[in-house]
């Protein structure tokens, strides 16, 4: 029977959690595996190091420390934004996720993290960012 290598197309079931069991997303629970190629970097690497010699419909659960996941949050990320330069309508709220553009174009997601008088700070790490996580993976298929 084959097991997942480098460069190889899969179909794999997972379910996130953070260390504490607090699950963060499932492809389980919308019922599609998600299908990927090993080895183009769409994944985090613990993720794909993690899929590495399993075989169709072996399931395990792997620990991912943050730096094999998306690594320490970068204070460079976080900004100050004066309340401004924001639309009028927006009522800005602790944890309301927010999309900067770029001025080429790229979008950002931002989360805020702090209301303040005349300014609102945001921050631009993953949200997943200095956290270790846990996966639990089912190889459904592999191409």
């Amino acid at each position: 029977m084959s097991q997942v290598k480098q460069n190889d197309t899969v179909k794999v079931h997972y379910t996130g959690k953070l260390t504490d069991g607090q699950v963060f997303d499932s492809s389980v629970e919308r019922g599609e595996p998600i299908e990927f190629t090993l080895g183009q970097g769409q994944l985090i690497p613990g993720f794909e190091k993690g899929l590495i010699d399993m075989k169709v419909n072996e399931k395990k659960t792997i620990n991912i420390p943050k730096e094999e996941a998306y690594g320490e949050p970068k204070a460079e990320l976080i900004q100050e934004v004066e309340k401004s330069q924001l639309p009028d309508e927006l009522k800005p709220e602790v944890g309301m996720p927010l999309v900067s553009k770029t001025p080429d174009g790229r979008e950002i997601n931002l989360t805020v993290t702090e209301v303040k008088d005349a300014s609102i700070v945001v921050d631009a790490n993953h949200p997943l960012a200095g956290k270790d996580l846990v996966f639990d993976l089912e190889v459904v298929e592999i191409k």
